[in-house]
């Protein structure tokens, strides 16, 4: 008498083989990660210092330095962070210590996906972008808040996603990331709402989901108060409408909208630039022949913005496809046009202009701050150093395309794929639809899609393995019913 099809005997011997695949030793990924760490050591002898940026790494040291929340775009997150270095006064350190926080991105994307079952080499290929793309190494050597933003997403991930049903506790420790991936950058706030939406999706538990929220919430509220009581605003930062107002200089057409008297003085007026954001910046846009600073008006231009969306829904949406379509060009593309894609490492010498906040900054925090060099001969073996551009904006898309079929797949079905998925789209529309589109926007978006695309591509095969298992016992099961008729 039979007692088992051979598909089902050979199951138990199949499940093995994938049980040893997958508790096979990290040896590749601790190879890759090698010689990712040597391409960091390579980046600190190159150039004999970090790279500062007029105005941005200036504007963040000297926050550090007196701890007062900035009236315009940044809130003071990354600056906590440089308050914990400041007493070393070495911008050099800041470098390290991000090129380290970089390493740790990939250590943690590739420990969530071997958690869920991923093979090493599997997980380690997703870790690739993050470890070799030269616009992440860049990022890490210079005095700019977008490591720290990535490294405390990806933490905030990996902790809400390493159990089926987080705890009580990794919900509160996700939400206080989630907080200060907030307070980093503010365009990261709604991934708390969407980290939340997930866990009730999930059913986690009404513990954790409080818990998310308070840890979470909390410490927004506590920085909206502080701010509040140095700009007289309850809010995060000042530049929200502004950047929108930027945003709808590309399309806004004031006989379509009809602004009150107050907001039409906000009306396109002729001023043309190459990308919406440079429109915040532009001597001659409406917004800045206002009396006073820009930001002084960001809720006037809030007001117009939200306006001229509304009259002009399908303009904006437009504009936002648009800015979006550049990330997956094959050649990236400059924009803004000032703007170069990162996909190598320049030679030479950055000189910094003559401001008195950064005689200040030098002054309070290093005062070894200078101009960044190249230096060789390390800076000649650098220079042969180049990315694909295929691996840059290509990949990128294909990441978010399998990241989406299985995601979406995913709903009803509790696959891993899908928050990443959705926070990879948010990290990436959310500041096109903002402000506008650059390739340093988008960064934070890679290492989260490449994530959902692994678990993605795993769920896919599974339920393709699941099918086909199925099918072979059917027609197993409907060949000995067959058998059991002839013998009668």
């Amino acid at each position: 008498m039979l007692t088992s099809t051979p598909a089902l005997r050979t199951a138990p011997r199949g499940r093995a083989r994938a049980k040893r695949v997958l508790t096979w030793g990290h040896g590749l990924f601790a190879v890759v990660l090698a010689v990712a760490a040597a391409l960091r050591v390579l980046v600190m002898l190159t150039y004999d210092t970090a790279q500062l940026y007029w105005y941005d790494s200036f504007t963040y040291l000297d926050t550090a330095v007196h701890l007062k929340p900035g009236g315009g775009f940044h809130p003071a997150g990354y600056s906590f962070f440089l308050r914990l270095l400041w007493p070393f006064h070495s911008v050099e350190l800041v470098a390290g210590v991000q090129h380290a926080m970089g390493l740790g991105i990939a250590v943690m994307v590739y420990a969530l996906l071997r958690r869920h079952r991923l093979p090493a080499w599997g997980a380690t290929l997703a870790t690739l972008p993050v470890l070799f793309d030269p616009a992440f190494v860049r990022l890490e050597h210079a005095v700019l808040s977008d490591t720290q933003l990535i490294f405390l997403v990806v933490a905030a991930l990996t902790v809400v996603m390493w159990r089926a049903k987080p705890s009580v506790r990794a919900a509160a420790v996700a939400g206080v990331l989630l907080a200060l991936a907030g307070l980093t950058r503010t365009a990261a706030v709604p991934l708390l709402g969407l980290v939340l939406l997930y866990l009730v999706v999930r059913r986690a538990g009404v513990r954790q989901v409080a818990a998310l929220a308070l840890a979470g919430v909390l410490p927004l509220v506590a920085y909206a108060g502080w701010y509040q009581a140095h700009h007289g605003r309850f809010a995060l930062s000042g530049s929200d409408g502004v950047a929108l107002w930027a945003r709808t200089m590309t399309f806004a057409d004031c006989s379509v909208v009809r602004p009150p008297a107050g907001e039409a003085k906000l009306c396109p007026n002729g001023t043309v630039v190459d990308a919406a954001s440079e429109y915040v910046w532009a001597p001659g846009a409406s917004l800045n022949l206002l009396p006073g600073d820009r930001f002084s008006h960001n809720d006037l231009a809030r007001s117009f913005a939200l306006r001229a969306i509304a009259a002009q829904p399908l303009d904006y949406l437009r504009e936002v496809a648009h800015d979006a379509s550049l990330a997956f060009a094959v050649t990236p593309v400059r924009h803004p046009a000032r703007v170069s894609p990162a996909l190598s490492f320049p030679v030479g010498s950055w000189p910094l202009s003559s401001f008195p906040l950064i005689e200040t900054v030098r002054g309070e925090y290093d005062p070894a701050i200078r101009g960044m060099s190249s230096v060789e001969p390390y800076a000649s073996f650098l220079g042969f150093y180049s990315y694909p551009g295929l691996l840059h904006g290509p990949l990128f898309g294909m990441a978010l395309l399998i990241g989406g079929i299985g995601g979406i797949g995913a709903i009803g079905r509790r696959r891993a794929a899908l928050l990443p998925w959705a926070a990879a789209v948010y990290l990436f529309l959310g500041p096109i639809a903002a402000l506008d589109f650059d390739h340093r926007y988008m960064l934070p978006a890679v290492p989260v899609a490449c994530a959902a695309a692994a678990l993605g591509m795993r769920d896919l095969r599974v339920r393709g393995l699941r099918i086909r298992g199925r099918g072979i016992r059917d027609l197993a099961v409907t060949g000995l019913r067959r058998l059991r008729r002839a013998a009668v």
